[in-house]
């Protein structure tokens, strides 16, 4: 991702921010879809070519927490969250949530990596 270290502070601050609003149920699809987003391009640019299982720092886990913040915004906040201590938490849940949440999230990432990355140069292609 160019730029790197731009790139490494928005990621850390969506993950932050994105866990947060889960955690609390505020604009809960919006915040699954930062988490997903934020998976696809951690499971693209870092973890896919170590295989599925995390122990081999695979891709594993960046797809368990994505599947899980859609799952969230499928569900909706629920009782205790912001969303629905300010009323909007039943236009959230059901279908509309999953659009937005894992849609969202999933369009976000791949727009990202269509715009920012760029892979980095083989050893081979680097000798030369």
């Amino acid at each position: 991702m160019k730029p790197g270290k731009l790139h490494a502070w928005m990621a850390a601050l969506t993950e932050i921010g994105a866990g947060l609003l889960l955690a609390l149920g505020f604009l809960t699809p919006l915040a699954a879809a930062g988490m997903v987003g934020v998976m696809v391009v951690a499971a693209w640019t870092v973890h896919r070519h170590n295989g599925f299982m995390i122990v081999r720092e695979g891709w594993e886990y960046t797809f368990v927490l994505a599947v899980v913040a859609a799952s969230i915004a499928t569900l909706g906040p629920m009782e205790w969250s912001v969303d629905s201590a300010l009323g909007i938490d039943e236009h959230w849940d059901g279908y509309v949530g999953l659009a937005i949440g894992a849609g969202g999230g999933v369009l976000a990432g791949l727009t990202q990596l269509a715009v920012f990355y760029r892979p980095p140069k083989s050893d081979e292609a680097a000798s030369q």
